[in-house]
């Protein structure tokens, strides 16, 4: 016996018959986007490097001695002589300042002195024949060693007024012109020995080990020169900051061609060769706690948390979360996306990236 469908059934019989259509639509729609490929990658196979264990620093380049001249006293410049960029010998006077008064006062101390003296010598002569009291002498004596002693500062102060080369070197650009006003903090011109060049660097209290007065450590520019000079240790600060954690060490330059003031790297050799993997700087991926490298594992990016060691010009080494063997990603890191697909374009090797 035929039984005829409910209107319900036969509602729902087209609803299911129409998202069917509508779905075997959809999915065939020539128009639907593709989906969007893997991203392209170029990688590295980790493989242990024969590396000098050095360690780079920053450096500044100083002067042997280096002096800013100022004037010990206030007062306006009578005389100046500054030989701009030239070499001068210590004791050179390059300025002076006004002593008009000074040398007044000066004139004046040596005029008493002179009677001071006279009527010394006169009280000297009547107490050996005993006209005069002891009392008497001695105040008198006492006078002329007071105007001694006022001239004696009065010349210290006259003194102050020339300002001096303190030691053989350069002088550098002039400040001020004849006849200005200045004081104690006016710089009226600098002053360097320029010999010997030394270098100051820092690095940090982990290497401090490996620093010893007579070391030598390479320089070189930061100019792109590859050229690198020799400088000799001579000293470190016997205190490492507490701030930086870092140790400042000062080396003898034996090349004076280089300006005071510029930049240098420092190169520390500890003179011990080892195996480690080394990795493009531009690979890592900086992050606020851990450094990360994407690992090729399956056809899929992994993002694995590093810790580097020594550092290169552009390279760095990896001690700890690779292993020898990893697919290392070394173009294309931007693009990749943890856990999802990559597609391998070149495997190149470490020196043809390094260099």
């Amino acid at each position: 016996m035929f039984v005829f469908p409910k209107p319900a059934q036969i509602t729902a019989a087209i609803a299911i018959i129409i998202l069917s259509y509508a779905c075997g639509k959809k999915n065939n729609d020539p128009k639907a986007p593709p989906a969007a490929p893997p991203p392209v990658v170029d990688v590295i196979v980790a493989r242990p490097q024969t590396i000098a264990d050095t360690i780079e620093a920053n450096g500044t380049v100083i002067a042997n001695e280096y002096v800013q001249l100022k004037p010990e006293v206030s007062g306006r410049i009578t005389y100046l002589d500054v030989p701009e960029g030239k070499f001068i010998t210590k004791g050179t006077i390059i300025a002076r300042i006004n002593d008009a008064d000074l040398e007044a006062q000066l004139n004046k101390t040596k005029v008493l002195l002179d009677l001071a003296q006279k009527t010394e010598d006169r009280y000297k002569k009547l107490l050996a024949v005993n006209g005069l009291n002891q009392s008497d002498y001695d105040a008198a004596l006492n006078t002329v060693n007071g105007y001694k002693a006022d001239l004696y500062y009065t010349q210290a102060l006259i003194d102050k007024t020339f300002i001096r080369a303190p030691f053989d070197g350069v002088a550098g650009l002039r400040l001020v012109s004849l006849g200005a006003s200045v004081s104690p903090a006016d710089i009226i011109a600098s002053m360097q020995q320029v010999e010997k060049m030394k270098i100051d660097f820092t690095i940090p209290e982990q290497y401090s080990s490996f620093i010893r007065t007579g070391n030598t450590v390479d320089i070189t520019t930061d100019e792109g020169n590859s050229t690198r000079t020799k400088a000799v240790i001579i000293a470190t600060e016997p205190q490492i900051d507490q701030t930086t954690r870092n140790l400042k060490v000062r080396a003898v330059l034996a090349d004076n061609k280089i300006s005071p003031g510029a930049f240098v790297k420092v190169y520390v050799i500890t003179g011990n060769n080892k195996n480690a993997i080394m990795v493009p700087t531009n690979a890592i991926i900086p992050e606020d706690l851990n450094n990360e490298l994407i690992v090729v594992k399956k056809g899929k990016a992994n993002l694995v948390n590093i810790q580097t060691g020594a550092r290169q010009a552009d390279n760095i080494e990896i001690t700890k979360g690779i292993n020898v063997g990893d697919t290392i990603v070394v173009t294309g890191v931007l693009f990749a996306r943890p856990k999802a697909p990559v597609r391998i374009r070149k495997v190149l090797s470490f020196n043809k990236v390094a260099h």
